[in-house]
């Protein structure tokens, strides 16, 4: 006997009590800074706060673009992926932290719209070719839901790490 719509809308709300839990920590770290503090690398790596901020927003919405259209052709080797990638964690341009903060929320909004407005979580779709995913494997709606719930946590980490090296805050404890 399958699962009852009571079970998938508790099972989907639970996962994104989760999401919203670690974008919630995430926010934490960003408490009280303004866009120079927000910028600023404490650490050796190339990472800041807003940067973090701004990769997440961008992760989450290729995930949701993932379980709606499928995999996307990516060249893993080419300058422009890479560049890509490096750009997704600082701010350019005419990039700020309150367009940042803002983009997040709307992109955390369209998630779960996104997710809820699934018929279940078992919408699934083969992923894409990449040396970290195994051949021919294939994530449902809840699958990924539960890879946001893990990257946004371990950049949560990331992110606690720079905070307090910034001004001694930390996010918990």
């Amino acid at each position: 006997m399958g699962a009852t719509n009571n079970q998938v809308n508790a099972e989907r709300e639970s996962l994104l009590t989760f999401l919203a839990q670690q974008r919630a920590f995430l926010l934490t770290t960003l408490r009280g800074l303004d866009q120079e503090e927000a910028t600023r690398r404490t650490t050796r790596s190339e990472l800041c706060l807003a940067g973090i901020v701004k990769h997440v927003t961008q992760m989450e919405e290729g995930w949701v673009r993932f379980i709606e259209e499928g995999p996307q052709e990516v060249d893993y080797e080419s300058q422009e992926t890479l560049d890509h990638h490096e750009n997704s964690f600082r701010l350019i341009g005419e990039e700020t932290l309150e367009g940042t903060l803002a983009a997040y929320e709307r992109q955390a909004e369209a998630t779960d719209a996104y997710v809820r407005g699934l018929p279940d979580l078992e919408v699934s779709q083969k992923l894409p070719a990449a040396p970290w995913f195994p051949e021919d494997t294939s994530w449902t709606a809840r699958d990924v839901v539960i890879h946001l719930i893990r990257e946004t946590a371990q950049h949560c980490g990331h992110a606690d790490i720079i905070r307090e090296s910034l001004d001694g805050q930390k996010t918990m404890g």
